[in-house]
């Protein structure tokens, strides 16, 4: 029947990173090195957070909850990726491949969403100082918090609402690692112009106008950092740094990914695997690098525990 969900295709094949075995045995060894090292970061940064009692500013709530988004970003597509790399049919379910979107997006957005909450943030407590106690109060950044969970549940169910609407009757060779929006879409039998434009819409200029947003509102507090003579000046500029890396990091794969047409480019398995792979692993050590306060806190924490 014409407009039906015709959905027959019960699972799809990864074609993975590389056809090459020596580099997937490379990559293997590298990622899995990788992820046991810097992956306990995250955790290290929320137990450093929640067992410090002079790390209880809005700053370090909202830090907190990054590591923990990027933990569990982290879980998403490494694990499996790590599996398939040692099996010969890399197959994916449909129903597991729709579940690894949704959390992908639902985490990823929820990410970027709480990175404009660390702007706005940071632009109040330099820019706003006198205010800063009283419109970052905890219940406001509660309720900031369950809001960018919103947007990000929002963001993901939309684009899997879309994608359920479409038939899927093969080919079911998914030309990637993982599961993401552009590779399904183009597994449709049917024409999708439709789908990606609003696809594009949906991720591609939400995170353009973010990542513009977030560029302006840190120039801003840069500019007012630079004109100010406090004491804090040094300590303000090097937090407002560790955030514009961050959002280079996690804003520059995403656009290149999304703000397209999805059309197969040759660089895009490498970003992709920066993007989910690498990034949510460098959070932990570009913050701990850049922030006393966290590593003089995890010091006495490990001091009090490990040594004991």
């Amino acid at each position: 029947m014409e407009g039906e969900n015709i959905t027959v295709v019960p699972e799809f094949i990864l074609l993975g990173l590389t056809q090459s075995r020596d580099v997937q045995l490379l990559v293997f060894v590298l990622v899995l090195i990788f992820y046991l090292i810097i992956l306990p970061g995250n955790f290290l940064i929320i137990l450093t957070i929640t067992s410090d009692p002079g790390l209880t500013t809005p700053l370090y709530f909202f830090l907190g909850n990054l590591a923990f988004l990027d933990a569990s970003y982290s879980f998403i597509v490494a694990p499996r990726m790590l599996v398939d790399f040692l099996s010969e049919k890399k197959v994916i379910s449909f129903r597991s491949c729709i579940t690894q979107l949704f959390f992908l997006h639902f985490l990823g957005g929820g990410e970027g969403l709480l990175l404009v909450v660390m702007a706005l943030d940071r632009y109040i407590a330099i820019c706003r100082p006198l205010h800063y106690s009283t419109v970052m109060n905890p219940r406001t950044c509660q309720a900031l918090l369950l809001a960018l969970w919103l947007g990000g549940f929002i963001h993901s169910m939309t684009q899997v609402a879309l994608i359920l609407r479409l038939p899927f009757c093969g080919p079911n060779q998914l030309d990637n690692f993982f599961c993401d929006v552009p590779q399904v879409i183009k597994l449709a039998c049917t024409d999708t112009f439709v789908v990606e434009l609003l696809m594009i819409f949906n991720n591609g200029l939400l995170i353009l106008l973010c990542f513009l947003g977030l560029l302006v509102s840190y120039a801003v507090i840069l500019c007012h950092v630079l004109r100010s003579s406090s004491e804090g000046k040094k300590k303000a500029l090097s937090t407002c740094t560790t955030h514009v890396i961050i959002i280079l990091l996690m804003f520059g794969p995403a656009i290149f990914i999304y703000t397209r047409p999805f059309r197969t480019l040759p660089a895009d398995k490498v970003v992709s695997f920066f993007h989910t792979v690498i990034f949510p692993l460098m959070n932990p050590v570009i913050y701990t690098l850049r922030n006393q306060e966290v590593k003089a806190s995890m010091r006495r924490l490990l001091s009090r525990h490990v040594v004991c």
